[in-house]
């Protein structure tokens, strides 16, 4: 086990991790918002429903979908990541906004505001919390999933523990996982430091 690979590898799985969570984040965020708003159509609970179908498949039948279509490389796990873990940041966006006291979007209304400042001033701030909490388990999906970049020229850490169980290593299989684990820990340490600073003071 080469620390320059191991390095490289490391470097893999971030990549793949972080812009997977961030295609998430713009995908999931948006639809749960336009979901909720009045005059919406009344599909969110069909949508959640379709979402649970689609993280029910295995990540690697998944990972092999995407490869059959899009061939083979980091893009093409990003995608196939971000697919299977829409599911929690949309039902926690949907979760967060709608549990927003009624009253107070009332007394935004009273105060001449319209429905765009809302959003951004009362509902969005106050749902951040719960939005948060499913962008973390959206977080340690993928960077879990992303040990198996490795199956389709995606690199990651997958190739050391892969590697470790082709060869009968079972120290190459330990520091890989233990390195999977540090990074998975290391994105929801992040997670929670953004969730308690975007928090709104007083929750």
């Amino acid at each position: 086990m080469e620390p320059a690979k191991l390095l490289r590898q490391m470097q893999e799985q971030l990549y793949v991790a972080f812009w997977s969570t961030v295609l998430v984040i713009v995908i999931a965020v948006p639809i749960g918002i336009a979901v909720t708003r009045e005059g919406a159509p009344k599909i969110k609970d069909t949508l959640v429903s379709v979402l649970g179908l689609g993280q029910a498949l295995p990540a690697y039948g998944l990972i092999v979908l995407f490869f059959v279509w899009l061939g083979q490389g980091a893009t093409t796990v990003i995608i196939a990541l971000a697919t299977f873990a829409l599911l929690p940041v949309l039902r926690n966006t949907i979760v967060g906004l709608e549990q927003v006291d009624k009253s107070v979007i009332e007394a935004g209304k009273g105060m001449g505001m319209t429905g765009f400042q809302r959003l951004f001033k009362i509902e969005l701030p106050l749902s951040v919390p719960v939005i948060m909490a499913g962008i973390r388990t959206a977080t340690v999906i993928n960077v879990g999933m992303a040990a198996l970049a490795f199956l389709i020229g995606g690199g990651g850490l997958g190739e050391t523990i892969n590697a470790g169980l082709k060869l009968n290593r079972p120290t190459a299989i330990f520091v890989g996982a233990v390195l999977v684990a540090l990074v998975a820990l290391a994105f929801d340490f992040i997670g929670g430091l953004a969730q308690r600073y975007l928090r709104p003071k007083g929750i």
